[in-house]
């Protein structure tokens, strides 16, 4: 038991909180050690691995460098560099904990080994979550239980996004200052709270300790979400993945990034 607090602290020291909640997590269930990265591809702000489970699969592993909560996956490219994307996987901590699952992803491109040119991609598509783990406090929550939660909240998240119309291309700190005010006024300061927060005969709801303003509840979001902000599930959704709502909104910049021919070069 020393020994895992001690390399607790040493993560602590070299990644700060939400790298430790998240390094922590891994390292508490061993998946931390159950992969092997054979060989690194650089490109501008994107990496690309090519990694070994311990069962001797070959797959490659590519991430972000201005969404480090995102890794996607896909096979192991053919003889011709032909492969498909297999998941996403995502990971990121909050002030509670973190969340952890695994999206299904179609799609399908064509990288070569020996040049690092990555192109063709095409078709990609996210399915549907199969699995995950959520850790909240001091409750560690997986299996079914784990699942059904984290499947409600992307659905919560899509409808939130599909409605979200805003600027694109801003780091997750411009993001956060740019919707919270307007999704939470009842606890954003005086000066930042949109103009038309509140308006006579407007009526109130509690909940999670917060009067929500179900008048500008329904002046604001569309029917479907007045249900989930005014039950405060909206702010848990935002405390608790923030950075899931966060890629999401970027998602359609994500996928941009794989447009035309990406040549990387090889640094191990």
């Amino acid at each position: 038991m020393k020994n895992i607090f001690y390399i607790v602290f040493i993560l602590f020291l070299f990644t700060g909180c939400l790298g430790l909640m998240e390094k922590t997590g891994r390292f508490l269930d061993g998946s931390v050690f159950a992969e092997k990265t054979i060989a690194v591809y650089r490109a501008d702000n994107i990496d690309l691995s090519v990694a070994r489970s311990k069962d001797g699969e070959q797959f490659i592993i590519i991430t972000f460098k201005n969404y480090p909560m995102l890794q996607i996956r896909g096979s192991m490219p053919d003889n011709e560099g032909s492969f498909h994307f297999t998941s996403l996987e995502y990971l990121a901590g909050n002030v509670h904990g973190w969340n952890e699952y695994s999206l299904q992803m179609v799609g399908t491109g064509s990288f070569c080994l020996e040049n690092g040119v990555l192109e063709n991609i095409e078709d990609i598509e996210t399915i549907q979550i199969t699995q995950g783990r959520i850790h909240r406090y001091d409750t560690r929550i997986t299996g079914n239980d784990a699942l059904t939660a984290l499947r409600n909240r992307r659905e919560r998240i899509l409808a939130l996004c599909e409605w979200m119309d805003g600027p694109k291309g801003q780091d997750i700190k411009t993001f956060e200052k740019h919707w919270k005010p307007l999704f939470f006024p009842e606890i954003t300061a005086k000066s930042r709270k949109p103009d038309s927060w509140r308006l006579d005969g407007d009526s109130f709801q509690r909940a999670e300790d917060i009067n929500w303003n179900t008048g500008y509840t329904e002046r604001i979001f569309p029917e479907e979400l007045w249900p989930v902000r005014n039950s405060g599930t909206l702010l848990r959704d935002w405390e608790e993945a923030l950075y899931w709502i966060y890629f999401k909104y970027e998602w359609d910049n994500i996928i941009d990034l794989f447009s035309g021919q990406i040549v990387f070069n090889k640094i191990k």
